[in-house]
């Protein structure tokens, strides 16, 4: 592994994501159109005080799934990765730059979520706004992180979108979207403590209501980190030169 190698990849799919407005708006607007349209759904109502902390974790995590599973699935059917690693840069250089790339736009994809969820769609925050910011960033990340490890098993962008229903929706389901977690069966509920995006969501509402201490919404970024890292180390040991 060099830092300067991955510090490359970054630029290199940051200058490629610069010149692809569709991506940007894509990644950077319509998360917050999203959570827009569940806050006017739901006006004069206070279900989207309760979900809207949620949203802020389900959209921008789909969102760059899909965006970078599909942009580095590209990369190793056009050929690039194959004359990328026939360099001197190894899989995790590679894995990391685009981690490293999309966390940046997750940064900045997190902050204008929460930004237009609480400045235009008014959702009351009893917790500190800068947390949350935080664990809607790690909460992109993570998403982006599966997103590159989905794509070192797919061979087209439509086998990309299959993996929704095997990665995706279960963690939507079982979240505490749609129902909160303490009220599901047992063995859903123990289900649901394995899987990522829970604790996003869970680390989310509790910033928002300010039911838990700083300990506990640090210690679900723990967890979300723990598999962010081992997505992004799993998907380097994966990833295929080219795909067949």
């Amino acid at each position: 592994m060099s830092p300067r190698r991955t510090l490359a990849t970054t630029g290199r799919v940051l200058t490629q994501i610069r010149h692809d407005p569709r991506t940007i708006a894509l990644l950077l607007v319509v998360p917050s159109l999203l959570i827009g349209l569940v806050a006017w759904l739901f006006d004069d109502t206070p279900v989207f005080d309760r979900i809207g902390p949620a949203m802020l974790a389900l959209f921008p995590f789909i969102i760059m799934f899909l965006v970078t599973s599909i942009a580095t699935l590209r990369e190793r059917r056009s050929g690039t990765l194959e004359r990328l690693l026939s360099l001197p840069l190894s899989r995790l250089d590679f894995i990391l730059g685009y981690a490293l790339a999309f966390g940046l736009i997750a940064v900045l994809q997190a902050g204008v979520a929460v930004a237009f969820a609480v400045g235009v769609c008014g959702l009351d925050i009893e917790g500190a706004l800068g947390m949350l910011v935080g664990v809607a960033v790690a909460d992109a990340v993570l998403g982006s992180t599966l997103g590159l490890l989905a794509s070192a098993f797919a061979r087209t962008e439509f086998q990309v979108v299959q993996f929704m229903p095997a990665i995706v929706f279960p963690q939507v389901l079982l979240g505490g979207v749609l129902l909160p977690r303490d009220d599901m069966p047992d063995v859903l509920h123990a289900i649901s403590d394995w899987l990522p995006l829970s604790h996003a969501i869970d680390a989310l509402n509790a910033v928002a209501t300010d039911a838990e201490d700083t300990a506990y919404v640090v210690g679900q970024l723990l967890v979300i980190g723990a598999f962010a890292v081992g997505a992004v180390v799993l998907g380097a040991v994966t990833l295929r030169r080219r795909t067949p």
